[in-house]
């Protein structure tokens, strides 16, 4: 796959304005980064949905109700995640949030059970899908965010906060597709998949080694993260992020179209830009739960 040029320099300078928005929102403080990710939550949820549409035109019949109402069910979990007991009045917002989320599966499931003539289960399964692919993983981001990690066995100047394990994963992510691209463009040869014929088995290995180690690096001379954690939350990064992308390519290709949506120039939309991210950090967060002792 030879290096396009007009291609690099479009998705480069696209990359640079997405890298100031996304820093901005990560580093600020802890509401700007809700902020920020509640933009990603609903983006990633409308691109799914339209996607949906086109994998299962029976969807487009759901209503406003249902389309809008399951977003804001799986923004309520998210609230719910966001768990430190930031006061609104008399309330928390953690539990604002999972009270909105009870209310609103008891409205969604009434409305589905009462005003349905009949019950598609292949719609229910698909809006399903989409709370466990893009709310849960979402809600899991807040608890790594909002958390501070002790590792069971060792003292605590090693606990590590949360932040600094979200840098770390989105730094590996972003590295990992830059040097994918890279190294793909210029030596790679051996298709990957079926599923997404432009990436190479020696551009998505060399990708992987330059993240895991590079992003590692980084981690143990910037941060208070143990070498051994580094070097487990960059690989599983890599590794999951990947499978991310394939899995995002495939509902892709189950609908007919090449990028979920059109937000950035040369990456696509919020689904394009976050599928990595989306399934690597519920697999970060049951990897930090292991190493912390299995807390409750």
């Amino acid at each position: 796959m030879a290096l396009n040029l007009q291609t690099f320099k479009t998705r480069t300078l696209t990359a640079l304005l997405f890298v100031i928005i996304m820093l901005a929102g990560l580093l600020i403080n802890q509401w700007s980064f809700f902020i920020l990710f509640t933009i990603i939550h609903f983006g990633c949820w409308h691109e799914y949905q339209q996607l949906i549409k086109k994998i299962y035109p029976p969807y487009n019949g759901i209503g406003l109700v249902h389309e809008y109402g399951i977003m804001f069910l799986g923004w309520c979990f998210m609230v719910w995640r966001f768990h430190k007991p930031y006061p609104l009045g008399q309330v928390t917002l953690y539990g604002l949030g999972w009270y909105l989320f009870l209310l609103m599966a008891v409205f969604l499931m009434a409305k589905e059970i009462v005003f349905k003539k009949q019950i598609d289960l292949k719609i229910i399964g698909y809006s399903t899908l989409g709370l466990l692919y893009i709310s849960l993983s979402w809600s899991l981001m807040m608890d790594i965010r909002i958390g501070f990690w002790p590792v069971a066995g060792i003292d605590s100047l090693q606990i590590f906060p949360g932040l600094a394990v979200v840098l770390l994963l989105i730094a590996t992510i972003w590295i990992n597709d830059t040097m994918a691209y890279l190294v793909g463009s210029f030596i790679g040869k051996t298709p990957l998949s079926a599923i997404s014929p432009k990436k190479t088995w020696e551009g998505t290995i060399g990708g992987a080694v330059i993240a895991i180690i590079l992003a590692t690096f980084l981690a143990v001379q910037f941060t208070g993260i143990l070498l051994n954690i580094a070097w487990g939350i960059t690989i599983i990064a890599a590794v999951a992020g990947t499978l991310g992308d394939l899995w995002e390519s495939k509902l892709k290709r189950m609908a007919g179209v090449k990028d979920s949506g059109q937000i950035m120039p040369g990456h696509g939309g919020f689904l394009d830009r976050f599928d990595s991210l989306l399934l690597a950090t519920p697999i970060i967060w049951l990897f930090l739960w292991a190493i912390s002792g299995f807390p409750l």
